[in-house]
């Protein structure tokens, strides 16, 4: 038998307890025994192995293999260039994560640090660590629980199992054992690790420490998860692969072409590595680096951490978001919002109170709110039950001042269904109750009505349990009140009724979502009613389904069906796995918020976890990013965030597969046409430096386009580079080699090899920012105003103008360049106008949509 299907005798006997608690000696021995109360830690990742990890990408490891290729064959600095390059990118992945990481740590706090507990029979606090099974945990309102335990005693104990369940209302304990098996949410005999006390007190003998809890069960299971590939993950090592193959078949046949009219093999595969130099894309990886760490930094601005750099933009990719309720989509605190009272129900908003549209005047129902104060527990400061809070704040909002003095008190309990104070107040000793409508309206013989003490006729009743009902369809919890003067019957006064809110600026995120063509689903451990009716406020449209619902469906049913599901409630983990696999098994790119320890098997199998600040530690270390402001308004920032990011992304990829195609272009036609090479390795390395650098970086951080939410998102499948952008980049890379030789072959021909290669090369760097240019308008005209918006990408332009000058003018030995004229510099300038003027031609046509 399970703990919680026995008696306290049987518990307490078979632990080796008592009341008294245990011994100093022989809870040292049993912590000897057990071990530390810990969950066991992620092993983490050492800072080496953290650096080694920022070289596994397929371009980096080419260009490593490019620039020892140059090394060895005599080209030193041209492979001390490129290694450079590839530690510098590496050097900023590295302090990217490992921040983050620092900063997720800044995050943890441990969910219970200290622990009471009774040794000895003397109440005692230790650490959280060193409790051990047979302790007894002292409990009292507003403890953290540190271990899962089994109830001895208890006084109006309800406990807040939201972290570990998902359902935002404290279950109320008891002590008698539960017959037959029955889930954690169900086994109110015993308390929790990572829960917290909301009201009363009481003692538990603990049962379990560390792994053995049933929040170390889930964080274990968490290692058995592996964390899924980003999207933009998958497109790179595409491309790698696409781009190797492609300079490798290039380079072959330069070598073959190079060797066939030479003969000299080491200069021919000199040529070779020099295209491969201009082929690969070596500010690649740093740029993508750079922009996705600048993109983490805006995030954080907006609330929200990244943990990891790549998923940024799965974000922009993401097509479905599962958010969890209670505390996300809500702000995980009950408000009352309505009210039964004088036979009409009055609606509760901000600061004010009202029947049919019309204001009312609270203090002609304030009997209602001094019994919801009197017969209450709970204070404003401090941790307390979340209904009982409400009860204050609607008493607060109404400006209804209670002074009484507690006599007696009759603890709620669930068998009894009501809570009952005996107060002293200004008019003698008034007995209050608050409790389940039916019970309260059966205990009252007479009602309160409009000031007016009236007999409770059968009729009477009937109507008040409709109105309760009503009240209880909408979702709301629904509390009746009454009250007896010293020696009188007992009287109903009415019923308030009260919801989890949901957080400001959700309706307008939802609608957001929808517009962007991403589905909110709902999945929540709450009542299938109350998250309806929180769905509904919030616009989230869809079927809604159960735990249960999904047990009895089979699998392929379920599969079809998970597509019009908005709404899931009473749902375990394993059932939030079901649902994350159907949707990802459909080709869906999906978000998962959450914040307990219910939600971290789903949060590490998504293809994005989002925790929430506030959440539990298991539950934080399994995700990708975490909320720091609990709010699922941020989710939808990151996400516009993540689209633009995306597409920025999208842009300077673009850019540079035209930048180096056209300095493929160039030599390998230079070469074909029997020409001196048109630029030494050491040229074709700057150029892919100073333009795949600088305007690629300015490209990562173009302003966001303002309709990027009113567009769906793409498809999981969907190439960084599709069939229609290859065009573009080959339209745009040919343009950029015409001009190129075409300058080349009229420098040439006034017999100064050097002066056109210097021609040449200069020529490339401005082309290259035309062509940045290009790709940061997009779609727009270069007259629409568009083209200044970017003011980093005309920094970076300047930059790399003043860079090439002094390269030409003060670097000549080292580079190989003569001084060229101001006429030579109006000729250049003058080839990048046809670059500008062929794209701005194609924008209505072949390029719109594309670039």
């Amino acid at each position: 038998m399970e703990f919680y299907q026995r008696s306290v005798e049987s518990v307490l006997s078979e632990l080796g307890s008592s009341q008294e608690g245990l011994s100093s000696k022989e809870a040292k021995r049993r912590l000897s025994e057990y071990g530390e109360n810990v969950l066991k830690k992620t092993k983490r990742i050492s800072a080496l192995r953290l650096l080694l990890r920022q070289f596994q990408s397929f371009i980096v490891m080419v260009l490593v293999a490019a620039g020892a290729v140059s090394y060895l064959v005599g080209e030193r600095l041209d492979g001390l260039v490129i290694g450079a390059i590839v530690l510098l990118n590496a050097i900023l992945g590295f302090i990217q994560e490992f921040k983050a990481e620092r900063a997720i740590e800044a995050l943890r706090k441990l969910s219970a640090p200290k622990a009471r507990v009774i040794r000895e029979g003397k109440n005692c606090e230790i650490d959280a660590k060193e409790v051990v099974p047979g302790d007894v945990l002292v409990i009292e309102e507003g403890s953290f629980i540190s271990a899962d335990a089994r109830l001895i005693s208890i006084a109006s104990l309800s406990i807040d199992e939201s972290s570990l369940t998902g359902e935002s209302v404290p279950v109320s304990k008891v002590i008698t054992p539960l017959a037959g098996k029955t889930e954690i949410g169900s086994r109110r005999d015993m308390v929790f690790a990572g829960t917290v006390a909301a009201r009363g007190r009481g003692q538990a003998v603990v049962v379990s420490t560390g792994l053995k809890t049933e929040l170390g069960k889930i964080a274990e299971k968490l290692q058995e998860i592996q964390h899924e590939t980003t999207p933009l993950q998958k497109q790179l090592k595409y491309l790698g692969n696409y781009l190797t193959l492609s300079i490798f078949v290039v380079c072959g046949i330069i070598f073959g072409i190079s060797w066939w009219r030479t003969s000299l093999v080491l200069d021919s595969f000199i040529n070779a590595v020099a295209l491969a130099v201009a082929a690969v894309p070596e500010g690649l990886p740093a740029v993508i680096t750079i922009t996705l760490a600048l993109g983490t930094r805006r995030m954080l601005r907006r609330k929200a951490l990244i943990r990891r750099l790549h998923a940024v933009e799965t974000l922009g990719a993401t097509s479905v978001i599962c958010a969890d309720k209670t505390g996300t989509m809500t702000k995980n605190e009950m408000a009352v919002l309505q009210l039964y009272v004088d036979r009409m129900l009055v609606d509760v908003g901000k600061g004010m109170f009202s029947h049919e549209g019309v204001g009312l005047d609270p203090k002609k129902f304030s009997k209602l709110f001094e019994i919801g104060v009197a017969c209450n527990n709970a204070s404003l400061d401090g941790p307390a039950d979340p209904t009982e809070r409400a009860l204050l704040v609607v008493a607060e909002k109404a400006k209804v001042k209670v002074d009484v003095e507690r006599l007696k008190e009759i603890p709620f309990s669930s068998e009894k269904k009501f809570m009952a104070t005996v107060d002293k107040t200004g008019i003698g000793e008034v007995t209050h109750v608050k409790g389940a409508p039916e019970i309260v309206v059966e205990m009252c013989d007479a009602a309160l009505v409009h000031g007016k003490v009236v007999p409770l006729t059968r009729k009477e009743r009937e109507n008040l349990l409709s109105a309760a009902s009503a009240m209880a369809g909408n979702a709301l919890r629904v509390l009746g009140f009454g009250y007896a003067p010293k020696g009188k019957k007992l009287i109903f006064v009415g019923f308030m009724g009260m919801l989890d809110p949901p957080r400001e600026g959700m309706v307008e995120a939802v609608a957001l979502c929808k517009r962007a063509g991403i589905r909110v689903v709902m999945i929540t451990g709450d009542h299938l009613l109350t998250a309806q009716a929180v769905a509904s406020q919030v616009g989230i449209v869809g079927k809604a389904m159960t735990g249960d619902d999904l047990d009895r469906l089979p699998e392929e049913k379920f599969k079809a069906t998970c597509r019009d599901v908005a709404v899931y409630a009473r749902v375990s983990p394993q059932h939030k796995l079901k649902i994350l696999s159907c949707l990802q098994d459909r080709g869906l790119v999906v978000a998962m918020t959450g914040d307990g320890v219910n939600d971290a098997l789903a949060l590490k199998k998504a293809n994005i976890g989002v925790a929430t600040g506030s959440g539990t530690d298991v539950a934080k270390e399994a995700s990708d990013m975490v909320l720091l402001d609990d709010n699922f308004v941020s989710v939808v920032n990151a996400v516009y965030e993540g689209r633009g990011i995306y597409n920025n992304l999208r842009k300077f990829v673009h850019y540079l597969l035209s930048c180096n195609l056209g300095e493929v272009l160039t030599i390998f036609v230079g070469l074909l046409l029997g020409w001196p090479i048109p630029l030494v390795a050491l040229q074709i390395l700057w150029v892919n430096l100073l333009t795949d650098g600088f305007p690629a970086l300015a490209l990562g951080v173009d302003p966001v386009e303002k309709d990027v939410m009113t567009k769906p998102p793409r498809s999981a499948r969907e190439r960084i580079v599709e069939r229609k952008d290859s065009v573009v980049i080959a339209i745009q890379g040919a343009l950029v080699m015409f001009v190129t030789l075409g300058l080349y072959w009229l420098y040439l021909r006034r017999g100064d090899v050097a002066f056109a290669q210097t021609v040449a090369f200069s020529t490339l760097v401005l082309c290259q920012m035309g062509v940045a240019l290009n790709y940061s308008l997009g779609e727009n005209s270069l007259v629409s105003g568009r083209l200044f918006k970017n003011k980093w990408l005309w920094l970076a332009i300047a930059f790399s103008v003043v860079l090439q000058m002094i390269v030409v003018y003060g670097l000549n030995g080292m580079f190989g360049t003569r001084p060229l004229g101001l006429g030579d510099w109006l000729v250049i300038v003058g080839g990048v106008i046809p670059i500008l003027i062929v794209h701005e031609l194609g924008k209505r046509t072949y390029f719109k949509g594309v670039s």
